[in-house]
C-alpha cells in the first residue's frame, strides 16, 4: 500500500456544487484501492459561485472564465497543492487561457475520456453535456484527435438537455422524468451507430448510472478522479471500478 505522506496534494477547482462535490468523494473513497482502508492523498477544493462563471460563459467570454480558475489556481497553489483538475467539462472551453498562466499543472478531464475510450476500444461517442460542451470545440478537438468519432444531439435535444442541467441537475434534482429524456436521446444516437456514450457534464452521472443507460457510458467526472489518484500516487495502475 502506498502511504498517504507520499502522495501529491491534489487541487480541484470546482464550478458547480454537484460536480464537484461528486469528484471529491470518488477521488477520496476510491483512492482506498491503492492506498488502503480510508485512506487517500491530501486534496483541497476551492469554488467560485457557479453564478460568477456563468455570467462570463453566457457572454461568450472565456477569458472571464479563465481569469476565474486561475483565481481558484493560485489560492490552491498558496496552500500547497502539487496539481490541478476541474471536473467541469463546460470551463475546460478555457483551458488554453489557463494553462499557460497556471502556477500548477493540470489534468484535462477530455483527454481522460479520450484515454478511456481507446481503452475500452470504442469507436463513436456519442457527447452529451451543456450547450456549450455539445456545441463547442473541446470535446472534437481532442476525441478527433485520439482518432474517435462523435455524434451529438440534435438542436432540439441540446436546448432540452441543456435545461434539464442548469435547471434541476446542478440543484441536486434528479427527476424520473429528465433520465427518460436521456434515455430518449441516447437510444437514438445508439441508432446512429455510437458504442458508448459520454456524460460529459459532471453532474449527468447522478442521473444516468451506468445501468440505466442504452450506451455504455464513459463518466467523465469519475474518469478525472481515477486519473488524479493515479497521478497523486504516482502508479499507472487502473482503478478497477466501472466507468
Amino acid at each position: 500500500m502506498i502511504e498517504c505522506v507520499m502522495a501529491q496534494h491534489v487541487g480541484i477547482v470546482g464550478c458547480s456544487a454537484e460536480g464537484a462535490a461528486l469528484c471529491y468523494r470518488t477521488f477520496c473513497v476510491e483512492a482506498a484501492e491503492l492506498m488502503g482502508p480510508h485512506a487517500h492523498p491530501e486534496v483541497s477544493l476551492h469554488t467560485h459561485p457557479l453564478s460568477e462563471y456563468m455570467k462570463y460563459i453566457a457572454r461568450d467570454d472565456w477569458q472571464g472564465v479563465a481569469d476565474l480558475m486561475l483565481s481558484s489556481a493560485e489560492k490552491l497553489a498558496r496552500i500547497g497543492a502539487d496539481f490541478l483538475i476541474s471536473p467541469d467539462n463546460t470551463i475546460h472551453r478555457a483551458f488554453d487561457l489557463v494553462a499557460p498562466r497556471s502556477p500548477l499543472p493540470w489534468l484535462h478531464i477530455v483527454e481522460e475520456v479520450a484515454k478511456e475510450a481507446k481503452a475500452k476500444g470504442f469507436r463513436r461517442l456519442a457527447i452529451t453535456g451543456t450547450r456549450y460542451t455539445m456545441e463547442g470545440p473541446v470535446y472534437p478537438d481532442k476525441l478527433c484527435e485520439a482518432g474517435l468519432e462523435l455524434s451529438f444531439p440534435e438542436a432540439s435535444e441540446r436546448e432540452e438537455i441543456n435545461r434539464i442541467i442548469f435547471d434541476e441537475l446542478v440543484y441536486g434534482k434528479f427527476k424520473p422524468a429528465a433520465l427518460r429524456y436521456f434515455q430518449e436521446v441516447i437510444t437514438r444516437l445508439k441508432g446512429e451507430g455510437c458504442d458508448a456514450v459520454v456524460l460529459g457534464c459532471t453532474e449527468i452521472p447522478l442521473l444516468v448510472a451506468p445501468e440505466d443507460s442504452p450506451l455504455l457510458t464513459l463518466d467523465s467526472t469519475r474518469l478525472l478522479a481515477r486519473a488524479a489518484i493515479r497521478r497523486a500516487v504516482g502508479v499507472e495502475a487502473a482503478i478497477s471500478k466501472p466507468a
